[in-house]
């Protein structure tokens, strides 16, 4: 595999507890597959939440429907409890930080509080679940070409993609985004999904990273330096989602206005990079390929597949935040996140198995309603 051409590259991009709509995609292209055990993915990028899903399967390439059945057996039975601290102490203790932050900062300013949420159980459970030996292993057995994790630098403002590859693959860099080589592990996934005010940055090297959905102006970039020539991408929203307008005459609660940001950096930079490619794609096309060899573009064109939810995930979500546990429930009820418009940010951090598993169950769907495209795009 390590020295073919038209690699295929999965990409699976944030969104927090919506990640889980991506284990039904993946167990759906299991399902198709007629060798269960082969990686149709040599490629695995993933940000946010969508790293811990590409380095699940990552760790165990080399047998990809036993990497994806532990994947959808942790989202099946997931709790929020997995993720963050969601008791009544750790809520209590974190509330009261941050208010005392506001009220009396000069009384915190040695220990200010870091997140709104204590995000330490998601470490846990990563190494409960992850064997990172798994993906050399898998490089040297031709089961993998390389994993890329992105994040951003707090300091820097850059969005870096930590990859963990073949030696044919080369670093890059690019305005205000470059590709680092390195050994994957636990602190890249926490810096990838460390959603911000939400989730805590992380510290690798020498700087302090957060979610890698911010500043990510180029989210297909990492799969195209890595050698991919078609991209297999999983949504987080539905494909040209849009809401009509209409007067509304309440200000928007900050749920509301924090779910608005989240979607911004989450779902938007993706979209726009779909429409790039899309648009590079066709002017490639329209020149003769003699012209282009002649020419020596830098650029060649690559084959999208896009599966994206058939339905809303905030609505859903909004169905099934009574799912959280009591204390999360009380702090997200006071920014107003628990109703209709407060929906997006709920879907976030709604990790319960009510919502996962409706997630997981609409992906598969959603991928087996085109299972002819997808079986002939990736070659099942």
């Amino acid at each position: 595999m390590n020295g073919t051409t038209g690699r295929t590259a999965l990409i699976l991009t944030g969104g927090g507890a919506r990640a889980a709509y991506q284990v039904g995609v993946l167990l759906a292209v299991a399902k198709l597959s007629s060798k269960k055990r082969r990686n149709p993915f040599p490629i695995l990028c993933g940000t946010s939440a969508g790293a811990i899903n590409a380095a699940g399967v990552a760790c165990l390439a080399d047998n990809y429907g036993k990497a994806v059945s532990i994947l959808a057996g942790v989202w099946r039975n997931m709790h929020a409890s997995d993720i963050y601290r969601a008791d009544a102490a750790g809520i209590a203790s974190s509330g009261m930080r941050w208010l005392g932050l506001l009220a009396m900062g000069w009384l915190v300013r040695r220990n200010p509080p870091r997140s709104l949420l204590d995000n330490a159980p998601l470490r846990d459970l990563l190494k409960r679940n992850l064997d990172f030996k798994g993906i050399e292993r898998s490089i040297n057995r031709g089961a993998l070409h390389a994993v890329s994790i992105t994040a951003s630098g707090y300091e820097s403002g850059e969005s870096i993609s930590f990859f963990q590859a073949h030696e044919s693959a080369q670093p890059w860099r690019r305005v205000q985004r470059f590709g680092i080589r390195s050994s994957i592990g636990t602190d890249h996934l926490l810096a990838s999904s460390a959603i911000p005010f939400i989730f805590p940055a992380v510290r690798i090297h020498r700087e302090f990273f957060g979610d890698g959905s911010m500043r990510q102006l180029a989210p297909i970039s990492p799969a195209i330096h890595l050698g991919a020539e078609r991209v297999f991408i999983v949504g987080a929203s539905r494909k040209n989602e849009h809401q009509d307008r209409r007067r509304v005459e309440s200000y928007p609660s900050l749920a509301q206005i924090a779910g608005h940001a989240l979607s911004s950096i989450f779902l938007d930079g993706l979209a726009v990079d779909i429409e790039r490619m899309q648009r590079i794609n066709r002017t490639l096309l329209s020149i003769p390929p003699e012209i282009r060899e002649q020419s020596q573009i830098p650029l060649r064109p690559v084959k999208t597949l896009i599966i994206s939810p058939s339905e809303r995930i905030d609505r859903i979500a909004a169905e099934h935040a009574g799912a959280l546990p009591a204390p999360v429930r009380f702090l997200l009820r006071g920014i107003g996140a628990m109703n209709r418009h407060g929906g997006a940010l709920t879907s976030y951090l709604l990790f319960e198995r009510p919502f996962t598993r409706t997630l997981i169950d609409l992906g598969y769907a959603d991928t087996m309603a085109h299972d002819t495209e997808v079986g002939d795009f990736l070659g099942l």
